[in-house]
């Protein structure tokens, strides 16, 4: 699979797509994008700038990419498939790669959510899906602002499905380090217990990282977390380390004062000053969140084992009414997402 000749598309080229994408073809990878017309047109004008945390900051020209919005062309030519699209469309995408790829090519996904790649193979009988998992975020320039910049906000490596000899090299690149995992299961899980918060950032509209030295803020997550291990230990679910840390020893980390916080969480703290979550962007554009296959994968879980679940259930309901009213981040305070225990809740 380590073989330089290999065609690699990333499939939905947005955000995390440009970025896995723009690294590799700075690499020197045979890479298409397969992205939306508005996208397509961005790229092929002015190329692709792409940067990240460490100070990297490098541009492709509109010549040195390969771009279409047409999935036949796209998949047709793939020996690898980086997945990259929302889970809304996660089974629209089975169906253009059943439509059009070759049986023999490998197809990852590198989705938020846990159960993906298990969609995926569900439409693609029998061929080659592996899990996949993004640890950082990516930040997209506003529409219009050419060249299309993606900026990489936060630190990790992107850990792929031990189930390709090679693949994880084939993949690998400068800013996008990759790397296999023997049981991506754990690691999916304790990835999604870091996501409940992009709820959060979504309903506050804050920066990440303003939102995370906020204790009050944090108290929230911490309790999402505490719903979540609770349903995911009755439902036999072992989630992989977070940051380090046992994912048990989450909630205390983050109920910590905010100084203790600063000095024992300095690797959670290392995001941009102005990254935001996906599912803040997706509020901004007035699209669906993924709040379904995040929250709504503990709370599916909580139903099944009879755990109580009541913060995530009224943080779904807010993100859900946002998305309704599609205005935009809503904006809260963290009182208006939980009120204090003596206190009554307000919305």
């Amino acid at each position: 699979m380590a073989n330089a000749d290999k065609r690699i598309v990333i499939a939905g080229a947005g955000g995390i797509g440009c970025y896995a994408g723009g690294c590799l073809a700075l690499a020197g990878r045979r890479v298409m994008l397969l992205a939306r017309s508005r996208i397509e047109a961005a790229l092929r004008e002015r190329g692709l700038r792409v940067s990240d945390l460490e100070g990297r900051d490098r541009s492709i020209a509109p010549e040195a990419l390969v771009v279409t919005a047409d999935p036949a062309v796209a998949l047709s030519q793939a020996d690898v498939i980086l997945v990259t699209v929302k889970s809304g469309a996660t089974q629209d995408m089975a169906d253009l790669i059943r439509a059009h790829a070759r049986r023999d090519t490998v197809v990852v996904s590198l989705q938020n959510g846990v159960d993906n790649a298990d969609r995926l193979r569900a439409g693609l009988d029998g061929r080659t899906v592996l899990a996949g998992m993004v640890p950082f975020n990516v930040v997209q320039s506003p529409d219009g602002e050419l060249p299309l910049r993606v900026h990489r906000a936060s630190d990790g490596k992107v850990m792929v499905e031990d189930g390709a000899a090679g693949l994880a090299g084939l993949l690998g690149a400068e800013g996008f380090e990759v790397e296999a995992h023997g049981d991506m299961k754990a690691v999916l899980w304790g990835k999604l217990l870091m996501n409940l918060n992009n709820a959060l950032v979504a309903l506050s509209g804050l920066p990440l990282a303003s939102e995370l030295a906020d204790r009050r803020w944090r108290m929230i997550l911490a309790g999402q977390i505490d719903e979540a291990l609770t349903a995911m230990k009755a439902s036999g679910i072992e989630p992989a380390r977070i940051a380090g840390l046992r994912p048990a020893l989450l909630p205390k980390v983050l109920r910590l004062p905010d100084w203790l916080f600063r000095l024992l969480a300095r690797r959670m703290l290392a995001i941009d000053p102005q990254a935001r979550s996906s599912m803040w962007d997706d509020l901004q554009r007035g699209r669906p969140t993924e709040i379904g296959e995040l929250q709504g994968a503990v709370l599916g879980l909580a139903e099944k084992t009879g755990t109580p679940a009541p913060l995530l259930r009224k943080v779904t309901a807010l993100v859900r009414a946002a998305e309704t009213e599609r205005l935009g981040s809503p904006g809260l305070a963290p009182e208006q997402v939980v009120a204090p225990p003596d206190g009554p809740r307000s919305a």
